[in-house]
């Protein structure tokens, strides 16, 4: 447990952090203030849980001896509930990533496909949606363009919550679905794909230069949800920046003026995401690094016909209870993903 969790090193951490937290001129900047005790909160947490589960262990050790047969037990029952407790603590540090304890942009579209595609998308958002309902997490639909028959052509949410980013960073890239299609009349099986990107939503405090001769700013309607001063007016946002190709657009506000900033929020993280990539990308190749999990890599099969299976290709997990999954009973699967760092 003390190679695992590291407590000394998090003891320290925590000592710095809260002298830091001891200046009297800390509070003048509200948002780092903030993220200082929620990193200081969540280090205090894991050591007072490791701390509690060793005396839970050493107290039952000295009474094994002593113990009946229907006693012995309980203590299993007891051992199997720190068995959980030390599995969770197992994932939250592993969620020691530069951006992990912040929110993320979660962001869909539907490979080529037409109908079929877009119904997929749909369905992957629904996912989504319900795990965040299960797990504490809170979303906020950023922009969504509905399909011309069913489903969606494309929808960013934004989702908050304690490592948002760090749990929902696992499922960047390419989703497969195999179904028989509900759109086609001859019943005959289809292989639709979906694309997710993830997106933290980074401390606007960050300094990072964008010129304005590298933004194209186009103004539309919205086609989303809000009423009817929302669809006749041009409050949908699309900005692109020129030199990345980055494109990014908001449409969930009523003015115009709040959607390009959201746009720009949202442009602004994905900007310094983009740079940590290339850094990584430099530095796996010094290594000789391979990376086999960058965007447009194909993570996971949803097989529903003609078996019932969904497979992560990346952590090798399995599960054929399909739609307990797509009904967002997906934390297992994701944490399967965070542990591939042990594993390997």
């Amino acid at each position: 447990m003390g190679g695992l969790f590291d407590l000394p090193s998090k003891k320290e951490q925590i000592l710095a952090l809260e002298k830091e937290m001891a200046e009297p001129n800390f509070w003048d900047d509200i948002s780092h203030a903030n993220e200082v005790n929620k990193k200081c909160a969540n280090l205090k947490k894991v050591v007072e849980s490791v701390d509690q589960i060793k005396n839970q262990l050493v107290d039952n050790l000295e009474l094994i001896n002593m113990l009946e047969e229907n006693e012995i037990e309980t203590l299993n029952s007891e051992i199997s509930t720190i068995e959980q407790t030390i599995e969770k603590l197992e994932i939250d540090t592993l969620l020691n990533g530069k951006f992990d304890e912040m929110n993320c942009y979660l962001e869909i579209h539907p490979g080529a496909g037409g109908t079929e595609s877009c119904d997929w998308a749909s369905m992957l958002l629904r996912m989504y949606e319900r795990f965040c309902e299960k797990n504490d997490f809170s979303y906020e639909i950023i922009e969504e363009q509905k399909g011309e028959e069913a489903g969606i052509k494309s929808a960013m949410i934004l989702i908050k919550g304690n490592y948002a980013y760090g749990y929902f960073k696992g499922e960047k890239g390419i989703h497969r679905l195999v179904r028989i299609s509900p759109f086609d009349s001859n019943a005959r099986r289809h292989t639709s794909f979906a694309s997710v990107s993830i997106t933290p939503e980074i401390n606007q405090d960050i300094n990072i230069e964008i010129k304005e001769t590298d933004l194209k700013i186009d103004v539309y309607h919205s086609s989303g949800a809000g009423g009817q001063s929302v669809n006749t007016s041009n409050s949908a946002v699309r900005i692109t920046h020129l030199p990345t190709k980055v494109v990014v657009t908001c449409q969930n506000e009523r003015s115009q003026m709040k959607n390009k900033d959201q746009a720009m929020k949202i442009l602004k993280s994905k900007l310094i995401q983009l740079e940590e990539e290339k850094k990584e990308q430099e530095l796996n190749k010094i290594k000789g690094v391979n990376s086999s999990n960058e965007f447009g890599s194909q993570i996971r099969n949803y097989v529903l016909e003609p078996y019932k299976l969904i497979k992560d290709l990346r952590s090798g997990y399995e599960n054929s209870n399909v739609d307990k999954i797509l009904d967002g009973d997906i934390l297992e699967m994701m944490e399967s993903v965070l542990k591939m760092k042990v594993n390997k």
